[in-house]
């Protein structure tokens, strides 16, 4: 199988592809690239069995109402957000609280940060891949699913802290997350990409997306349960990973 691995950016130029092929005990990095346009990853997603996309694919089911109420002037849905904790429920959605509770890390959010310019990209490029392979679900059950990079690699036991940047501290931590993961994962054959990856966060965190989309496909990621599931159809949910690393090369006996 070939999994997907998209860093999605508002700009195509800080956006990451990493195509990983898996064969019987290993796994070989079949494609990396920066500056990915839309095209680039619909036709890339054409040509895999699952993506993993490190990016927000829905907002927050009590944002859409809120903003609807605040533009016909109906204060109702407004002020069911009143206060600090209203506001949290447009902020955040039941995948960004479910995430927190299990690493500690805290998702930026879709609707109140820096994420939204990138989320209204991802929500495009659904929509094309809507348009040519069909829609795809937004809990993962289909063949995209969001991923959390610095998640997965914190379950997967590997140094999550500083290394996005382009400063010498930064790029130091990178190399030393690399030399981990090469340890941790001796079956995965980055096919003389090392220095690419150690060059840009953005390319790294397209390799562990990927490296999560096969977790996905394994069913080894946390999955949503009770009313967690029905909001997941229409917020999305973040796949992290339930399994350890070597588990990606074969089911766990």
């Amino acid at each position: 199988m070939r999994t997907l691995g998209v860093d999605l950016a508002a700009a195509t130029r800080k956006t990451a592809a990493a195509v990983i092929n898996w064969t019987g005990g290993g796994a070989r990095l079949l494609h990396l690239s920066l500056d990915v346009t839309d095209e680039e990853i619909v036709d890339l997603f054409g040509s895999t069995d699952m993506t993993g996309i490190d990016c927000p694919v829905g907002w927050p089911d009590a944002f859409l109402p809120f903003l609807a109420g605040h533009l016909n002037f109906d204060a109702h849905p407004v002020l069911d957000h009143d206060g600090i904790e209203g506001r949290r429920l447009l902020a955040y959605r039941d995948t960004d609280r479910f995430v927190t509770a299990k690493t500690g890390l805290i998702p930026l959010s879709v609707s109140a940060d820096r994420l939204a310019h990138p989320a209204m990209r991802c929500a495009v490029i659904q929509a094309k891949i809507a348009r040519v392979h069909g829609p795809q679900a937004r809990d993962g059950a289909g063949r995209l699913a969001e991923v959390y990079p610095a998640a997965s690699l914190k379950l997967w036991g590997l140094h999550t802290r500083g290394y996005k940047g382009r400063g010498a501290p930064e790029s130091e931590r990178l190399g030393l997350i690399l030399d981990n993961l090469e340890t941790a994962a001796p079956w995965l054959d980055l096919a003389g990409h090392r220095g690419d990856l150690a060059a840009s966060d953005d390319m790294f965190d397209a390799v562990i997306a990927s490296l999560t989309a096969r977790a996905v496909s394994l069913g080894q990621t946390l999955r949503p349960a009770g009313d967690q599931a029905a909001a997941a159809l229409s917020e999305g949910w973040i796949h992290v990973p339930s399994h350890q690393l070597a588990d990606l090369i074969g089911p766990p006996g």
